[in-house]
């Protein structure tokens, strides 16, 4: 691991933040993704079985219905809290290094513009 206080280090420091959002990103997708499967499959099965049911039969499977959708909602919420617990805690990191190191953090920064920058007057 580099130091913090050379080019290299906040480089890597750079691109650990940018990975740790990058993966938190990915982890909500697939999580996401994956209960959206799962509900649908789910209500695909219910909707099925619905066709040749009684009416208390098609009560029951109302209820098995709201509790899937209702599972499905508390998975994706917590999984956003998971994200903005991740999100936080690379905030929080950039702005202990800001604090930490003012200079390069302004550094970085100026660098960074006058990349934006010439990519912008290319584009024009």
């Amino acid at each position: 691991m580099e130091p913090l206080g050379t080019t290299d280090g906040v480089r890597a420091s750079a691109h650990r933040i940018a990975d740790d959002g990058a993966k938190g990103a990915g982890r909500v997708q697939n999580v996401a993704s994956a209960e959206l499967k799962n509900l649908i499959a789910d209500v695909e099965d219910l909707v099925a079985r619905i066709a040749d049911l009684k009416e208390a039969d098609v009560a029951q499977v109302r209820g098995q219905v709201l509790r899937a959708i209702d599972s499905a909602k508390e998975s994706l919420a917590d999984t956003a809290d998971s994200l903005r617990r991740q999100a936080r805690q690379v905030v929080t990191t950039a702005d202990d290094y800001v604090h930490d190191r003012p200079w390069q953090a302004v550094g970085v920064a100026a660098v960074i513009g006058a990349l934006v920058g010439i990519l912008a007057s290319r584009r024009s």
